[in-house]
């Protein structure tokens, strides 16, 4: 690593009511991966779209510098043509497209105005074997998972002949196996001279990928640690997010658990466009009141698809099946009536499902129970800013205020509003799917508290998440699941990463002997 790639000196940046940067001096170096990590609202995705041309020249100050020469981008394009690409965290695809169509989207292979269809196929062939992605360049974009859409954008990235690859939380969605063929897939890039900067939350995966750590924190750069000598550990660097070391991930509690409070019996739903496939396929479980219970699975096993299906019928096509409330059936055919009944169902895509994002904090807080900020059918402005500012409170909310747009928080803010949403609904069964998705560490625990908070008031909580420790720390009793059924059901005390994989083999074993029989 010789020269600079990338340097910048004194940038600051103010979104609305916010100093989102502070006086940033950063610099990559060129066939590097350069993490960058700090907790939400440090200012990580902030820096990087001032160095895309997102934010253009003239919205910050201070200057950055590109191989020398000092750069004035007006938009991504701009940046595209030197050789910068970003992929956020919200990927940019359209699923009707296919993904030769998606890899060249305004970056056509054409002659005079005619796209050359053939000489896409035939690139588009090239950068999928780049990254390891063996499907049919026709395929629909709608047909492959989100592992695989990663891996498209990245393809589409490197059809831009890019020299510093900037990647947001790109393993945030995936299940292990996918991310760590990703970050092998970084390596491969840095090994070409490619120059990557990742910013995550997945400190195990920093540590293991990184050249150099960055830690923002409050839009400073509190250090810079070399990482190539592998003495960087996980609490080093959450020491440097945090200002504080966290010995304990997850917050001591002690269960008070009572009667059965919701139970879900032979549930079955098929798939919303093909009405003969079984997606869930009877599938039992119970929560009682003060218990926590965790739902495990590997990517694809229906986890998130029972969830939606429970809460009002909101996914999929259904066919057979009860939820019963403190032993009584109850209808949750609408998503009204399953509030009602007071089920509640937080997200794991808090930006398309769970937010108006162009709406303000106080807004998308109280919009789940209106009833309780108004009075003959009149919303009290004065009461939905009371509400919604003890919410922020209570959930240590980052934003100036309540007033505050809310696609101008960070994703950890944004996530702790959907959880105000529905708390302030006051549910009696609050289902929370992957809640720490794309959240650092301290807002984890945060959210970690709130959930034994919850559980201490008699609520009953599910917890679904692809990350195994977290369903293992928080929970009191988990259920397995695997191909759309309940592998296995298993105390938290008896829970180990080997007894979940172990069930979800069987199911797989017994599945597969099924179809030879």
């Amino acid at each position: 690593m010789s020269d600079v790639l990338l340097e910048m000196r004194g940038i600051k940046k103010e979104v609305p009511g916010v100093k989102a940067l502070k006086n940033v001096t950063f610099s990559v170096q060129p066939g590097e991966i350069h993490a960058l990590v700090g907790e939400s609202g440090a200012g990580k995705s902030t820096l990087m779209k001032v160095v895309s041309g997102v934010y253009p020249y003239g919205s910050y100050d201070g200057q950055f510098f590109y191989k020398g020469e000092e750069c004035r981008f007006h938009t991504i394009r701009d940046s595209e043509h030197k050789g910068i690409v970003i992929i956020h965290q919200e990927l940019a695809l359209i699923p009707q497209l296919s993904i030769t169509e998606n890899i060249f989207l305004a970056n056509e292979q054409a002659s005079a105005g005619v796209i050359n269809w053939s000489k896409s196929h035939a690139k588009a062939i090239e950068l999928l074997k780049k990254v390891g992605l063996h499907e049919t360049p026709d395929t629909k974009i709608s047909r492959i998972g989100v592992g695989k859409q990663q891996l498209v954008e990245i393809a589409k990235a490197l059809s831009k002949d890019v020299e510093l690859l900037i990647l947001d939380e790109p393993t945030s969605s995936l299940n292990e196996n996918d991310s760590q063929q990703l970050l092998q897939l970084l390596r491969e890039f840095r090994d070409q001279g490619i120059a990557c900067v990742l910013i995550s939350h997945k400190l195990k995966e920093v540590e293991s990928v990184a050249d150099t750590i960055t830690i923002l924190r409050d839009g400073a750069v509190i250090e810079s640690l070399d990482a190539t000598g592998g003495d960087v550990t996980e609490d080093r660097i959450i020491k440097g997010m945090v200002g504080r070391d966290m010995t304990h991930r997850f917050p001591p509690r002690e269960a008070t658990i009572g009667d059965v409070a919701f139970e879900v019996r032979n549930w079955k739903v098929a798939h919303p466009v093909y009405a003969d496939r079984m997606v869930i396929n009877d599938v039992s479980i119970n929560v009682r009141k003060g218990e926590v219970v965790g739902i495990a699975g590997l990517m694809g096993a229906g986890r998130t698809e029972f969830a939606m299906s429970i809460f009002g019928r909101s996914w999929g096509h259904f066919k057979s099946g009860q939820v019963l409330k403190d032993g009584q059936e109850v209808d949750v055919s609408t998503i009204p009536k399953a509030v009602d009944h007071g089920i509640a169902y937080v997200t794991e895509d808090r930006k398309t499902y769970g937010l108006v994002l162009m709406n303000d904090v106080k807004t998308n807080i109280t919009m789940a129970n209106l009833g309780g900020v108004s009075s003959g059918g009149v919303i009290s402005g004065p009461k939905e800013i009371t509400v919604a500012n003890e919410f922020r409170d209570a959930l240590s909310i980052k934003t100036p205020s309540v007033k505050q747009i809310t696609v101008n928080l960070s994703g950890g803010n944004q996530q702790k509003v959907v959880l105000a949403k529905w708390l302030f609904a006051n549910p009696d069964l609050l289902i929370l799917d992957e809640p720490t998705r794309g959240i650092d560490v301290g807002a984890k625990y945060e959210i970690y508290t709130i959930i034994n908070r919850l559980a201490a008031e008699g609520k009953a909580v599910i917890v679904i998440s692809s990350e195994l420790p977290e369903v293992l720390g928080v929970s009191d009793r988990i259920y397995v699941m695997a191909a759309g059924q309940i592998a296995a059901e298993m105390p938290a005390s008896e829970a180990t990463p080997e007894n979940v994989m172990s069930a979800i083999m069987r199911l797989a074993r017994a599945g597969a002997e099924e179809v030879v029989l």
